[in-house]
């Protein structure tokens, strides 16, 4: 069976356009789907936005509400930022609580089959306009909609540390390999970067006779 892995981002807002229509081509495709979770941008190369260039953000702002509403999906800056980091100067804090959390909480997810259905409820409470998206309430709400239970991922994260720092290393590893951004999709060893990509990768499985009858 052909494999497809997604590696995605809680803080890319690009990975939350692309949500839905992953979903819908592991729903409508015959692929053995991956969901691989790896850190933002931001952890992974804490300098990126101190030399990134000074149009860099302005457009990003821009270009996502656009895509946003071309898409028709809704779409606020997050509040708070997954990430603590100086808007400004680009400096990232050392200690990142919020995104550990979800890391952990997403792993977890990943581990009962469910990781690509929490990752849009929480990612929809993040991108979506919810205000506090981290209380637990808010969490435990994504959690049910994913068919799961908060105080289930909890237990299973406080007993895996290890595992956890294993897989996203792996995660984050295998993502380099094709690209450093996200989303990513591989198919078999073919890379689709962006939520621009996914028509491109919808051509080529549609090429392969991988759609579900």
């Amino acid at each position: 069976m052909a494999r497809l892995d997604i590696f995605w981002s809680f803080r890319s807002p690009y990975s939350w356009l692309a949500m839905d229509r992953l979903v819908a081509i592991v729903r409508e495709y015959d692929v053995e789907a991956r969901f691989r979770p790896v850190r933002p941008l931001a952890l992974r190369e804490p300098d990126f936005f101190e030399r990134a260039r000074p149009q860099f953000l302005p457009y990003l702002m821009k270009d996502v509400f656009r895509e946003a509403e071309r898409l028709g999906i809704a779409f606020a800056p997050p509040r708070p930022d997954p990430v603590a980091m100086d808007m400004a100067s680009g400096e990232v804090a050392p200690e990142q609580p919020l995104m550990e959390t979800l890391m952990r909480l997403a792993v977890a997810a990943v581990e009962r089959g469910r990781g690509l259905d929490f990752a849009r409820a929480v990612a929809a409470r993040i991108w979506g306009g919810t205000e506090n998206w981290q209380a637990r309430a808010r969490l435990a709400e994504a959690a049910g909609e994913a068919g799961l239970a908060l105080e289930d991922l909890e237990t299973w994260a406080a007993q895996n540390p290890d595992r956890i720092a294993e897989e996203i290393a792996a995660n984050e590893a295998d993502q380099l390999r094709h690209h450093w951004g996200v989303p990513l999709m591989v198919l078999d060893d073919e890379p689709f970067f962006g939520q621009d990509r996914i028509d491109s990768l919808r051509w080529r499985l549609d090429r392969r006779g991988l759609r579900r009858d």
